[in-house]
């Protein structure tokens, strides 16, 4: 997508008005079809972005039938915006991003990838290893690339469990702190605090106010933020982005669905 002529990376990084919306969209949880149903309804309702990724074990074909469907349907959408006088056809101008679980959950069809090492994993494979798989694939297909860190906060969930990552402790502002430095230093551009997909706590805000002290990042906070009180209190604290799924996966219909996601991104303003 992405047809203005600053990168994803550009528009991810812009700050003032508040923090922005992301909506994760796991491919392997409904069908292409569905998924592009359930994107629009979250750009109508005001999402800055689609993250298509998460579970581990989605192979590419359905990663990049998603990508495709969904860039189809904000195409569609804004050349219609694009015939009506009383429309923003710009609304529709909404990045696809990948959010991989690997090397293997990678298309062509996204306009960039959140590029991770997930800081606190004890495993080669989750620091180094799957990034150098994926990154002849992604140069190849001219996806740009999000320099992202990416740490597991407790209770961590499933991601914490796949990924052996020393989970950071709600208490642990030092250890935050220090990974928000390692992750400047290194020279990423986001830092991703992440409590685990339907987790039953969100990442402590304790920790997102110490992770913002490091300047220079974007800050993305995303697991367990199930009411606007919660996505309140991430964006008090300093995030710049709140990321959710499980609600997007838990809407019976999209009639409930923007019921439901409409209050959580008004509360990011």
């Amino acid at each position: 997508m992405n047809t203005t002529e600053t990168t994803v990376l550009q528009r991810v990084m812009a700050t003032g008005g508040g923090a922005r919306h992301v909506t994760l969209i796991d491919p392997a949880k409904q069908s292409p079809e569905v998924a592009a149903q359930r994107a629009m309804v979250a750009v109508e309702c005001g999402t800055s972005l689609i993250f298509v990724g998460g579970s581990t074990d989605t192979p590419d074909d359905v990663v990049h039938a998603t990508c495709v469907a969904i860039q189809e349907a904000l195409e569609l959408r804004m050349f219609a915006a694009s015939q009506d006088p009383e429309s923003d056809s710009l609304h529709w101008d909404v990045p696809v991003v990948l959010f991989p679980g690997g090397a293997h959950a990678l298309s062509p069809a996204a306009d960039a990838i959140t590029f991770m090492m997930l800081m606190n994993s004890t495993k080669r494979a989750f620091l180094v290893g799957e990034q150098v798989r994926g990154a002849p694939y992604i140069d190849r297909f001219g996806v740009e690339p999000l320099p992202t860190g990416y740490v597991v906060c407790a209770p961590g969930g499933r991601v914490g469990e796949v990924g052996e990552a020393e989970l950071v402790q709600p208490d642990d502002v030092d250890a935050v702190h220090a990974y928000a430095l390692c992750a400047k230093m290194y020279g990423f551009s986001l830092l991703y605090l992440e409590a685990g997909s339907g987790a039953d706590t969100p990442v402590n805000p304790a920790l997102i106010e110490r992770a913002r002290t490091v300047d220079g990042l974007a800050l993305m906070v995303g697991g367990g933020l199930r009411t606007p009180s919660d996505v309140e209190r991430a964006v008090r604290a300093g995030a710049d982005w709140i990321v959710t799924g499980t609600i997007t996966e838990e809407s019976d219909d999209l009639v409930s669905l923007r019921e439901r996601l409409q209050p959580m991104i008004e509360a990011c303003t």
